[in-house]
């Protein structure tokens, strides 16, 4: 796996200081992890619930499913190159 360097003053450019860059990244990063847990709860659903114990087809089509979500990029990069590209927006709570 390729590591690969964010420069600290570009990810900074984005919000008031790093440590907000950093804490809006990683909601961001939460966020796409509950949406692809959510998806891959819907698609493994109607296998799980036809599934018998010696089922080797229904264990292949859970492999499969598996494996595409492995071959995304992870939350955390995507939320990343997200907030590089300046596609995430973020508020403030109201305090008030």
């Amino acid at each position: 796996m390729n590591l690969k360097t964010v420069d600290i003053a570009e990810f900074e450019k984005f919000a008031d200081n790093i440590y907000e860059a950093v804490a809006v990244t990683s909601k961001r990063a939460r966020q796409i992890n509950s949406e692809w847990e959510i998806e891959m709860n819907q698609r493994l659903a109607p296998i799980t619930a036809k599934e018998t114990e010696d089922d080797t087809i229904m264990n292949q089509d859970k492999m499969d499913i598996s494996l595409e979500f492995e071959k995304r990029k992870k939350p955390t990069l995507q939320a990343i190159e997200e907030e590089l590209k300046n596609e995430i927006t973020f508020r403030y709570r109201d305090e008030g």
